[in-house]
C-alpha cells in the first residue's frame, strides 16, 4: 500500500570514482529522505520513528540545514533563492537529505527541489557538507530539458585531496520513482572526480524506517567512517592532503564556518563576495 505522503524514502547506491591524479573508486548503499517541507508537522505527528526538531531514532532538525536568519528551513531556502535572483513566488519545496540517526547527522549532499505556485519545477539548491561541520549552498537552475544543471567554482573545502578552485558540475533529475544525482569535479576540461547517486522510491512509513534501521544500522556513522577510510586509502596511494587552514580566502560563503575561518569574514555566509560570485 502506497503512502499518502508526498514525502518518501529512496534506497540508493552511491558511486565515487577519482580519475586524477590517482585512480580510486568505491560503491556503497544508503537511503535518503525526501521530505516535503510543508509536511513536517504531519511527519512529526504520524510517524513514531521519525520526529521533527526533537530526538527520536530518526529526526529531521531544521538547524542542520541552510541558515539565512529565518526560523524555518523553508523560509531560509526562500531567502537564499531571492538573494540569488530567483524572484518568482515559491510553492512547494522538497528536501533530499540524510536524517539524524540516533542523534547523529552527517550530510555530504542535500538537495532542495523548489517549485512555483503551480507545482512546476522552479530551481534547485545543492547543499554540500564537509567533515568539519560546515556546509555551503549552490543554486542549480532549471534547464529547458527539465533537468537542473550548473557548473560552478567550489570555493569550499570538501576533500583534502581536491583543490578549492575546482568546479562542481551539478546535474539533477527531478525525483519521481527514481532518483538521479550526478556531481563531478572538473579542472578546465579534465574531470577529476565523478559521483553518482541513484535510488528507487520507497514509501515513508514506520515499517520501512525500521527495516532500513536493520539494513543500514547507524547509517550516518557508516558514511563518515567510510569517508575517512577511503581518505586513508587515497593517502596511501601517494596523494598529498591539503590542510583545512590553508587558503581560507578561497573558502567563501560557508555556513557555520570552522574556527580556521574565524579571521576571514569573506569566508562566512552572506558575504557580498559570495552573492556576487554565485550570480555570475
Amino acid at each position: 500500500m502506497s503512502s499518502p505522503l508526498n514525502s518518501c524514502l529512496y534506497e540508493c547506491s552511491v558511486f565515487h570514482r577519482r580519475l586524477l591524479p590517482k585512480k580510486h573508486e568505491f560503491l556503497y548503499r544508503v537511503f535518503y529522505l525526501l521530505g516535503d517541507l510543508d509536511e513536517l508537522e504531519t511527519l512529526d505527528s504520524t510517524l513514531r520513528l521519525l520526529k521533527v526538531n526533537r530526538p527520536s531514532l530518526y529526526s529531521f532538525c531544521e538547524d542542520d540545514h541552510i541558515s539565512h536568519g529565518a526560523s524555518s528551513v523553508r523560509e531560509n531556502v526562500t531567502r537564499y533563492l531571492k538573494n540569488q535572483g530567483v524572484n518568482e513566488p515559491v510553492g512547494k519545496i522538497k528536501l533530499l537529505t540524510l536524517p539524524r540517526i540516533a542523534g547523529y547527522v552527517f550530510n555530504p549532499i542535500s538537495i532542495y527541489y523548489c517549485f512555483d505556485l503551480k507545482d512546476a519545477p522552479l530551481a534547485s539548491v545543492a547543499e554540500v557538507g564537509n567533515t568539519f561541520g560546515e556546509w555551503k549552498p549552490y543554486l542549480v537552475p532549471l534547464q529547458e530539458d527539465g533537468t537542473f544543471h550548473r557548473r560552478v567554482v567550489k570555493h569550499f573545502y570538501v576533500s583534502p585531496f581536491s583543490d578549492l578552485d575546482l568546479e562542481f558540475d551539478f546535474r539533477f533529475h527531478l525525483p519521481d520513482e527514481r532518483l538521479q544525482v550526478f556531481i563531478d569535479d572538473y579542472r578546465g576540461n579534465d574531470r577529476e572526480l565523478l559521483s553518482i547517486l541513484t535510488g528507487k522510491r520507497v514509501p515513508l512509513t514506520d515499517r520501512n524506517l525500521l527495516l532500513f534501521s536493520l539494513k543500514y544500522p547507524l547509517l550516518t556513522l557508516q558514511v563518515i567512517f567510510g569517508i575517512h577510510w577511503h581518505a586513508l586509502l587515497i593517502w596511501l596511494k601517494g596523494l598529498t592532503a591539503r590542510r583545512k587552514e590553508a587558503n581560507p580566502e578561497l573558502q567563501t560563503g560557508v555556513h557555520r564556518p570552522h574556527k580556521s575561518l574565524a579571521n576571514h569574514p569573506s569566508s562566512c555566509a552572506h558575504s557580498a563576495q559570495e552573492v556576487n560570485s554565485n550570480n555570475q
